[in-house]
């Protein structure tokens, strides 16, 4: 399955992993792009921010799911220091 196209952030692009997560639900995708280009940039920062393998894997699926539940921006982060 190919992966569609979404928006990056101000500064980061989305890396492949984190696309291919959000692409597979469409509710996702449309959350992710309702947000605004800083905050995707903050999600997208904060899952590359992730040092080990397996808390980059937990960061992706939290996005998914935090966007699903209406969250526009990572928690208890202090943001993206790349602005």
């Amino acid at each position: 399955m190919t992966s569609k196209k979404i928006s990056s952030g101000v500064v980061h692009t989305i890396p492949a992993d984190l696309q291919k997560i959000l692409t597979s639900v469409p509710k996702a995708v449309a959350a992710w792009e309702d947000i605004t280009p800083l905050a995707r940039n903050e999600w997208i920062c904060w899952v590359e921010s992730a040092k080990k393998p397996e808390t980059r894997a937990h960061r992706i699926e939290r996005t998914r799911t935090d966007l699903l539940s209406g969250k526009r921006r990572p928690c208890c982060w202090p943001g993206c220091k790349h602005r």
